[in-house]
This record gives structure tokens, sequence and C-alpha cells, in this order.
């Protein structure tokens, strides 16, 4: 692997290319048939403009947002890192580009990376508990069997997020399922179903879930339609190339965000909505990359993911009307005011969420 430039697909057709500068700072440019037919995939950061576009050192080390958020986090890195050590390559030896290339066609949205490196595919057998264990012998003991770690890359090498998961097809379908990580609790997929089952029931807009085995959380993937076609999707983190590691954002941040981009009230609300239920069932990992955008013509909020009760840790990583703790219903309505929603429409929607809430817990 020695990526020297990567060409960038959206449904088969050439979106642009990618290549490093001598510094190793991500450079971009738009094919020109993109740039006549195509749409921005970063549209405050990636304009659809002929030029070359060069990224910033941070905040991640010289990748611009939007393709950061292909390529995969803590348990999918460990997974890619295991494979390149199993192929003999030193994890640290190769590019941003070679990481995109194993990414490939598997990542999350609709981008994909040529001449990709995947090796990730659809396995047709799967007991979750098997997998389950072996991961844990993974997180616990370090097992480094080969057989097992390629199997697992197989599954869900791209994957982004914390918790261990895999790419599964159910009744034709692409859903996600979730394992517990070395610090959840042993019942963490139970726990997202309930919330999960909560924030629709509060009238939030949220994927088809299920519980499997009684244990393991699986939702289906809003980044794949009924037939499989690939939907366009980036996170708040890659628009704004923001810091999901940090508590870089406030949902004033974000409302005007989606203001600016959908330019719907209707999904202002919705982003609305979701605030207010993080603020009320003390969702404290409400991070830049927890939140994303579809595009499919229009842009739009994407349904809510990975809802978590956080234990212990009271500070919201996006503050709320500049308070990251004791938020109030007025530090709610300072920024509906701010984005336009009608104090009495804001009001209702505290209402209702709040109302739905209390009648499930009594």
């Amino acid at each position: 692997m020695q990526n020297k430039m990567l060409v960038v697909k959206y449904h088969g057709m050439v979106v642009g290319r990618l290549a490093l500068t001598p510094d190793n700072l991500m450079a971009f440019e738009y094919d020109a048939g993109w740039l006549q037919n195509g749409f921005s995939i970063s549209p405050f950061k990636l304009p659809l403009e002929k030029r070359v576009f060069i990224a910033k050192r941070n905040p991640f080390d010289g990748v611009f947002g939007v393709f950061n958020d292909s390529l995969p986090d803590a348990w999918g890195q460990l997974l890619v890192n295991r494979e390149l050590q199993r192929r003999g390559i030193a994890p640290n030896s190769i590019s941003v580009l070679d990481r995109l290339a194993i990414v490939g066609k598997n990542g999350p949205g609709a981008l994909e990376y040529e001449p990709a490196e995947e090796i990730s595919a659809e396995v047709a057998d799967i007991d979750f508990d098997v997998i389950a264990g072996q991961i844990n012998n993974i997180i616990n003991s370090g097992n480094t069997d080969d057989k097992i770690t390629e199997e697992l890359f197989r599954m869900g090498g791209s994957s982004g997020g914390t918790r261990p998961k895999i790419f599964k097809k159910i009744d034709g379908e692409d859903w996600i399922i979730k394992f517990k990580a070395k610090l959840d609790p042993d019942d963490i997929g139970r726990q997202e179903f309930n919330i999960m089952n909560l924030a629709q029931k509060a009238g939030l807009d949220v994927p088809a879930h299920k519980l499997f085995n009684d244990k393991y959380f699986g939702v289906k993937r809003f980044d794949r339609k009924a037939d499989g076609e690939k939907v366009f999707m980036i996170s708040a983190s890659g628009l704004l190339d923001a810091d999901y590691n940090q508590p870089v954002l406030d949902y004033s941040d974000l409302l005007a965000l989606t203001a600016k981009l959908t330019r719907n009230i209707a999904e202002v609300e919705k982003m609305f909505r979701l605030m207010v239920f993080n603020v009320f069932i003390n969702n404290t990992d409400d991070h830049a990359k927890n939140f994303a955008f579809l595009y499919d013509g229009n842009w739009y909020v994407a349904p809510a993911f990975d809802l978590t009760q956080a234990v212990g840790i009271w500070e919201h990583a996006t503050s709320v009307n500049g308070k990251g703790q004791n938020i109030t219903d007025d530090d709610i309505l300072a920024l509906a005011t701010k984005v336009g929603i009608p104090e009495r429409h804001a009001n209702k929607i505290i209402a209702e969420v709040r109302s739905r809430l209390d009648k499930i817990k009594s």
C-alpha cells in the first residue's frame, strides 16, 4: 500500500480526487463532470468550485471532516491495525489515503474510494453469542488469533463509534448489531434498546431497531435504502470540521447549521426535539459525530442514533446556551428564539417530550 491518489465516487460517478501534500495535508479537487452535475459533499468546507482544496492540520491531522467520517473509530481502527499487522504491515507506516482505500466501498454513507484495498465482506452465518465471546477475548485478553480477527474485520472493520459492532443483512435489509465494550454494563444492549423506544415515544425520528437474543441492540441502517442504494451522509463533525473528542459545539451551532443546510423549519424543529430529549434523559454523549445529515436531492436531519443515558458524566458534550449542566427550560427556549422557532411551539415540544417521558416513568 502506497496510494498516491484516490478517486472518490458516489453512485458510480466520480466526485473528485484525493492526494497528500508533501507535509501530509489532504488535497481534494472536484471532477469537472461533478462540478456540472453534482452537489457539494461538504457545503461549508468544500463548496462546489473548480479549485484544489487543502485541509487544515487541525482537528483531524490534515484530513477534511467529510472524509474523516469515512474512517473507522476506536473499535474499527483496532481491527484495521490488527489486520495490517497480520499482513506484516506496520499500522503507522500507511497513510490516510491507504486507510480510506481499506474502507473502499464499505464506509458509512455513500462515498466510495478507489483503488480499494477493502477486504470487508458479508458473512452468511453469524451466531451473535459466539461473536460477543470473540470480541470479549480481544478486548479483555488481547487475543490476537488471526482467524478471529480477520473474521471480525470482515464483518465490521470499517465501522464508526467506540462500541464493537458488525454489519448484517436481515431479511434483505442492512443492519448494524452492537456489542458490549469493556466498560459497558452487561445489559448495555437492553439499555440502548429501551432508550431508543423512549425516543420514539417522545416523538423523535428513530430508525427501525430490535433487541437480538434479548441482549444485542441492532438498528436498521438509515444510510441504505430498501433496495440497497446508498444514501449520502455526513456528521455535524464532518460538516464543521469539529473535533468530536472535545466539547466544542453548542446546540445553538447545531440548530443554526440545520437551518442553513436544510432551509426547512421542520428539520430545525426535529433537531430541537432531539436536543430537548438529550437534556431530559441526560444523554451527555451528545458529541459532534452523534448528529448526522442525509442528502437525497435535499438535505435533512438523520434519524437519532447512539442515544445513551450517561452515568457519572454530568457535562453535555454539546452545551445548551453555553451550559453543560443545570440546563433550564429558559436555556432551551433561548436557543429556539435564536433560530426562529416560535416560543409557543417550542414550549409545546418541551411539554410533549417531558409528558411522554413522565408517563413512561410512572
